[in-house]
């Protein structure tokens, strides 16, 4: 529990609360893709590629521009811990707080994945999601979330007075991150990145404003489907937590294997073409 405030409420406490609040990042002049134009090409697909991803382990897969992937469970619910980079710089990766600033807490169909600076654009673009049904629940939560930032070994550590775990997201991804560009483990660790919690049901509790998360509604079949705007290496981590209906960085939940499949498309979709660094001059005032 958090301490109780020690301060007196002023006067006019009630009006200062009440000041409506204001859209940090208004987007009615963001650039928006053209959905139908995506959709229209789906219909013609050729699976390329399948990786698999064992439970509470990670898996390194590549996305060609231009090209459609898709992230399905295939057995049991399980979330996974999506992490994606410019598969020719990975320097470039993705950027969930900016992409969260722009789109929310969940991201879903039509929301674009933004990377980090000084490129900061659109990498990948959602062009469907069999979880679109969800919404937001009566406690606030929802699926596919930008806010987590992964299980890892040091917050485990820190909660467990000493523990030491493996499995977690955090070293799944900088095993799999490791052996896809050939480096030590503590070359591409700084790498890993918050990422997109995918098929998570999470949100903030309106009491403590803390983070929570709840069993997930994917169910075997289920799949999130992205568009890659630019060449894309993915890392994906079937989470510890299975469903994380419990507890995560964990042997004791049932986990599931995921799966990712990567189609390309007879076509391109109308009027398409691939997204530009940003284009900001980086000269920052001087």
């Amino acid at each position: 529990m958090k301490p109780q405030t020690p301060s007196i409420p002023p006067s006019d406490a009630s009006a200062r609360k009440s000041i409506a609040p204001v859209i940090c990042y208004p987007t009615d002049t963001l650039p928006r893709p053209d959905l139908e134009s995506y959709r229209a090409v789906r219909s013609a697909l050729s699976l390329v590629s399948t990786t698999h991803v064992p439970p509470r382990d990670a898996a390194s897969f590549h996305v060609p521009q231009g090209h459609f992937f898709r992230i399905i469970c295939p057995q049991g619910p399980q979330v996974g811990d999506l992490n994606l980079f410019n598969a020719n710089d990975i320097l470039e990766r993705f950027y969930s707080g900016k992409t969260r600033a722009l789109n929310g807490t969940h991201v879903g169909l039509g929301d674009q994945l933004f990377s980090n600076f000084p490129n900061m654009r659109p990498i990948a673009t959602i062009t469907h999601d069999t979880l679109d049904w969800y919404g937001f629940d009566e406690f606030g939560g929802s699926v596919h979330d930008v806010i987590g930032t992964r299980c890892d070994p040091y917050t485990h550590n820190l909660l467990s007075h000493g523990g030491q775990y493996h499995a977690c997201c955090h070293s799944n991804l900088t095993r799999a991150l490791a052996d896809a560009a050939g480096t030590a483990l503590h070359e591409a660790e700084p790498h890993v990145h918050d990422v997109l919690n995918v098929f998570m049901c999470t949100g903030f509790t309106r009491d403590t404003g803390q983070y929570f998360m709840k069993a997930s509604p994917v169910r075997q079949g289920d799949y999130l489907e992205f568009f890659a705007e630019i060449d894309l290496l993915g890392v994906l981590s079937a989470c510890p937590g299975g469903d994380c209906s419990s507890e995560h960085s964990s042997d004791a939940a049932t986990c599931y294997p995921l799966l990712v499949e990567v189609y390309k498309p007879e076509s391109l979709p109308k009027g398409w073409v691939p997204p530009q660094p940003n284009g900001y001059d980086r000269t920052h005032g001087r």
